[in-house]
């Protein structure tokens, strides 16, 4: 049983340096003898003696969001020139996956987004996840559709 008189301090109290040689922590109070490191005022935040410091051997990040959502752009005017060239088939639905099996866009973009730029003479379906309003516009006036996933 813990008596009163001889428990463990709860406030330790602090060690006050520079009060004479009995104390441990006397003369140059702990600080050694000369030099930067022994004077008042003088503070060596990060610095590591010329080695390059760690904040400097650090890449810059920045407000990049590191999961950022890829969005892979793409023309009206680009899918019409793919259909020329007989890589998209216009009957079939244009979505993310055909587009990155025919290596049309990024296979590491999450989503796809059709703008508006040139025109489309064949009648396509597609599926993307955003669209411009001029994009639907031009599909849905030649009779083409397309479907927005949410």
């Amino acid at each position: 049983m813990i008596s009163l008189n001889n428990r463990q301090k709860i406030n330790k109290t602090k060690i006050r340096v520079g009060r004479g040689i009995g104390s441990g922590k006397g003369k140059t109070s702990g600080r050694g003898v000369k030099g930067q490191k022994s004077r008042s005022g003088v503070a060596i935040k990060s610095f590591e003696g010329g080695q390059m410091p760690l904040y400097r051997r650090l890449p810059k990040r920045g407000f990049n969001p590191i999961s950022k959502d890829t969005v892979a752009i793409l023309n009206l005017k680009k899918i019409q020139s793919y259909i020329d060239k007989k890589n998209i088939n216009p009957n079939e639905i244009l979505n993310s996956d055909v587009l990155k099996k025919l290596k049309l866009i990024n296979k590491n973009s999450k989503k796809l987004k059709i703008l508006g730029t040139g025109e489309v003479k064949d009648k396509i379906n597609i599926e993307a996840d955003l669209a411009s309003k001029s994009a639907i516009e031009k599909l849905e006036k030649i009779g083409g559709s397309i479907q927005l996933n949410k």
